[in-house]
């Protein structure tokens, strides 16, 4: 037996000061976590109970450290946005996950851009419809490298600054412990609806400021404790 056409290439992201490479299998993102950023898009944080929405695997593209990824400006869009998040790697399977019992999925910590065809999405939700031509299209997940969790620390994490800037000028800058919903709590909730795998890649949400890049532009954000991310639209 012989596939019809060839598979595509496995997509994964390099380990921060290692060789090995980490295979992703879902990306999952959770919408409106941080509650400054659901008042800037009109919600009410404290009514909200987290939800979730999918990119595709391949939507992910790969950062290594003091690289300048040069990311195209996507069709069918005037309003192109940044969203700079902690994404969470997952490494033990698990379903209904007791949140005490969260932490011991995750595999490691990165930094990524959840890239928004903002006046797409915006249409899709004045009509009740799917956000995937939004959210979900080619490149849309520019991820950096992704640390171990015994390097990095729980709590180092869980009170780490985050931050975007474009051109130089902060855009966005803030902390995790600002997250409405933990990183133990995400992974809680999620796994009540999909088991999680090995390769499962979680996005957590972006902070307050938000807004549009244009070609030229260039991007830097970070987490402390796991690098940085740079990136030029072209």
């Amino acid at each position: 037996m012989s596939y019809i056409f060839p598979p595509e290439a496995v997509t994964a992201l390099k380990v921060a000061a290692s060789s090995d490479l980490f295979a992703v299998r879902r990306v999952y993102c959770v919408g409106r976590n941080y509650a400054a950023h659901a008042r800037e898009m009109g919600s009410d944080p404290t009514r909200e109970a987290p939800f979730f929405f999918c990119k595709p695997a391949n939507a992910v593209t790969p950062i290594t450290d003091g690289q300048t990824l040069e990311l195209a400006y996507p069709g069918v869009t005037t309003n192109f946005h940044h969203e700079i998040e902690l994404v969470v790697a997952i490494g033990k399977a698990g379903r209904d996950i007791p949140v005490a019992q969260a932490n011991a999925h995750v595999w490691g910590y990165a930094v990524g851009l959840d890239m928004t065809r903002r006046d797409l999405q915006g249409q899709m939700k004045d009509k009740g419809k799917p956000w995937e031509i939004g959210k979900a299209f080619d490149h849309s997940a520019p991820i950096g490298n992704l640390y171990p969790v015994d390097q990095v620390g729980l709590l180092n994490i869980n009170k780490a600054a985050i931050y975007l800037k474009v051109n130089g000028s902060d855009k966005q800058r803030s902390n995790i412990d600002q997250m409405t919903w933990s990183v133990p709590e995400i992974i809680s909730h999620l796994s009540s609806y999909f088991e999680l795998k090995p390769g499962d890649l979680i996005m957590t949400g972006t902070p307050e400021g938000v807004g549009a890049v244009l070609v030229g532009d260039v991007l830097e954000g970070g987490i402390a404790g796991l690098g940085g991310i740079r990136v030029r639209v072209v």
